[in-house]
C-alpha cells in the first residue's frame, strides 16, 4: 500500500473516531492542522520511507525528534504501522523502533509500546494485530504479541502475549473477557513458569509456618538432614 493511501486511511480514521470534529471543511482543516495524532503519523510515514526504503541515516531520527517536540508523540522511524492508525490526544505516546502495528489500531494518550531493557537482538518491542484498542496510560512492553480485535484497558501493564478477541486490564494485565465472554475472576493471566514459582513460594511458606508452630508449642526439633526446601529458603 502506498504512503498516500495510508495517509488517506489515517485521515478517515481521525474523522470517524473523533466525535468532536464536524463533518465539513472546518473538520478537515482541524485534522490536517490541529490533530497531533494525524500530524505525527503523517510525518512518520515520510520518516519511515526515508529510514527503511532509502536507508538515509540520522536525518529521519532528527526529524522524529522535531515531531516529538511539536506533537508530544514519539514514533521511531523504524516502527511498522498499518493503515487507519489513530492516536487520540496523543501526549506522551511512545512507539519503539521494532514495534509492529496492524490496521485500524487506536491508541490514547500516554501509551507506551516499548522494551523491557532485558531483550536483546532484532525484536525488542511489541507487535499489535489489527483492530486493537489501547486505553490511556497503558504500557505494552517487550517482544510480545497482542492479537487482533483486542482491547487493552487504561493503565494496564502488559508483559505477555494476548490472544485474539480478548480484553485485558490491570496493573499486571489479566484477561477479563475472551470472545465476548467474561473470564472467571480466578483465572489469572500468567504463564506456566510463573504458576510454578507461585506454588514453590507457597510450599516454602507452609513449611516455615509449620516449623514456627512446632517451636511455639515447645516441640523439640529432631536432628536430621535439612530438607532441600529449607536450603533453598536459606539461600534466598
Amino acid at each position: 500500500m502506498s504512503i498516500f493511501r495510508k495517509i488517506r486511511d489515517d485521515y478517515n480514521a481521525a474523522m470517524n473516531n473523533d466525535p468532536a470534529l464536524p463533518r465539513d471543511l472546518r473538520g478537515a482543516l482541524e485534522i490536517i492542522f490541529c490533530t497531533p495524532g494525524f500530524l505525527a503519523i503523517t510525518c512518520h510515514r515520510i520518516n519511515h520511507f526515508l529510514h527503511k526504503k532509502l536507508r538515509i541515516p540520522i536525518i529521519p531520527r532528527f526529524l522524529s525528534l522535531i515531531v516529538r517536540w511539536w506533537t508530544g508523540i514519539e514514533i521511531h522511524p523504524g516502527a511498522e504501522i498499518g493503515s487507519g492508525f489513530f492516536i487520540d490526544h496523543g501526549a506522551g505516546v511512545v512507539i519503539g523502533e521494532t514495534a509492529e502495528i496492524g490496521d485500524n489500531v487506536t491508541l490514547y494518550q500516554g501509551v507506551t509500546l516499548g522494551g523491557t531493557g532485558k531483550d536483546k537482538g532484532a525484536k525488542r518491542h511489541p507487535t499489535l494485530g489489527s483492530n486493537v484498542f489501547v486505553g490511556s496510560g497503558a504500557k505494552i512492553l517487550g517482544p510480545i504479541k497482542v492479537g487482533d480485535n483486542t482491547r487493552i484497558g487504561a493503565n494496564s501493564v502488559v508483559l505477555k502475549d494476548v490472544p485474539d478477541n480478548s480484553t485485558v486490564t490491570g496493573m499486571r494485565a489479566r484477561i477479563v473477557k475472551m470472545d465476548g465472554k467474561r473470564v472467571d475472576a480466578c483465572s489469572s493471566y500468567t504463564g506456566t513458569d510463573e504458576l510454578r514459582s507461585s506454588i514453590i513460594r507457597m510450599e516454602e511458606e507452609i513449611y516455615l509456618l509449620k516449623k514456627e508452630i512446632r517451636r511455639l508449642k515447645g516441640y523439640k526439633e529432631e536432628r536430621k538432614e535439612t530438607p532441600a526446601i529449607e536450603i533453598e529458603v536459606c539461600h534466598k
